[in-house]
């Protein structure tokens, strides 16, 4: 599937690369992704809002817990395109956006605002703000954070006698914790230097600006023991459900999938690394009145509750919580008694360092 961590690395690493490429005039007329209209009942006279997302089955929980039940209360229609970051910056170069609404990771937008792609927001026109209380950290002058991903610790409950990880040194440890290793991929994610400066004892509030030769020379120690490097969402499932590895790190969410099929794994949250995803509307949107509608409604809490009992997804208003049962919640990474476990990703030092650091990466792990 596509996962709705958006693809974010099919963006060029930083804000030049995505300069760079925005010349080039075939992609303004690329029509990759997929495109499609919103269900239910339309009140009113053919007005529409494109939003850009990750389609897959994320795709089909927004579908199901945000575009249909808007058009359904607005009239409004919801179209879908699955366009990747350069294609949008082309466009939005070129003053003919094919989308309004941008569903995206914070980081990403943070880039494009690099850019001057994005509208500065007027947030007296987004009025379910108050009531969802998003943390002010999640709201910028271009973007609102409308939930996070997480990467943590998956592993097999069967692999250790029943002993349990509980941090990041136990994931270093293959003598008390036997078995191969899955990281991610600077094609998935961006690497995961964090987790080796946890495993090496430096605590969570002290991890920016991180020490990236310190966090190389951890990583180097368990580079035997790392199986594969996955490049995609479901394939740290794979990797476990095979037996491939004992343990992985993954996004938070795909643990939910993997024990209803009746895979032994469990996650680990301490030490999680939070990424935001968030709503922005491109610069020169057509329908920017519709946009602000289109996000004024998804950021309700009861809507973002509605999204979270339609996929493993984490709100970013924590009234949205207190809308789901004590089981739904609890399921969730966001819930109020496993944040503090984890950690925000420093947009800033990322964005100021992951090109560098990715070009490191890539050829420490060709050894």
């Amino acid at each position: 599937m596509s996962d709705p961590m958006i693809g974010r690395r099919a963006l060029l690493r930083g804000a030049g690369g995505l300069a760079a490429l925005a010349a080039v005039p075939s992609l303004a007329a690329c029509g990759t992704g997929t495109s499609r209209a919103s269900s239910g009942s339309a009140k009113g006279g053919g007005k529409s809002v494109v939003v850009r997302d990750s389609g897959g089955s994320f795709g089909a929980a927004l579908q199901k817990a945000i575009y249909t039940p808007f058009t359904q209360e607005t009239g409004i229609n919801v179209q879908v395109v699955n366009l990747q970051g350069t294609q949008m910056l082309a466009q939005i170069k070129q003053g003919r956006p094919q989308f309004d609404l941008i569903n995206n990771s914070m980081m990403d937008h943070t880039k494009f605002v690099a850019q001057d792609a994005l509208e500065r927001l007027d947030t007296d026109r987004i009025k379910s703000l108050k009531a969802a209380k998003i943390p002010a950290n999640q709201i910028t002058d271009h973007a609102v954070a409308n939930g996070f991903y997480g990467a943590c610790i998956a592993y097999r409950t069967d692999a250790f006698g029943g002993k349990k990880p509980e941090s990041w040194a136990d994931f270093w440890d293959t003598k008390a914790f036997q078995g191969s290793r899955s990281m991610c991929n600077p094609d998935a994610d961006l690497p995961e230097l964090e987790f080796a400066l946890l495993a090496d004892g430096v605590p969570m509030d002290k991890l920016y600006p991180l020490d990236v030769d310190r966090a190389f020379k951890v990583l180097t120690r368990l580079r035997g023991d790392i199986k594969k490097f996955w490049d995609s969402g479901p394939l740290p499932g794979v990797l476990l459900s095979r037996q491939e590895v004992t343990m992985s790190t993954v996004w938070d969410g795909r643990i939910a999938d993997l024990q209803k099929q009746g895979v032994p794994v469990a996650r680990q949250l301490n030490g999680m690394r939070r990424q935001f995803q968030g709503y922005a509307i491109a610069k020169g949107a057509a329908h920017v009145d519709a946009a602000y509608q289109l996000m004024d409604f998804a950021l309700r809490p009861e809507v973002q509750a509605a999204l979270a009992k339609a996929f493993p997804s984490n709100p970013s208003s924590p009234v949205a919580y207190e809308k789901l049962t004590k089981e739904e919640r609890n399921a969730l990474a966001g819930a109020p008694q496993y944040y503090d476990k984890g950690f925000d990703a420093n947009l800033d030092w990322w964005i100021k360092n992951e090109a560098t650091v990715t070009k490191r990466w890539l050829e420490w792990a060709r050894g």
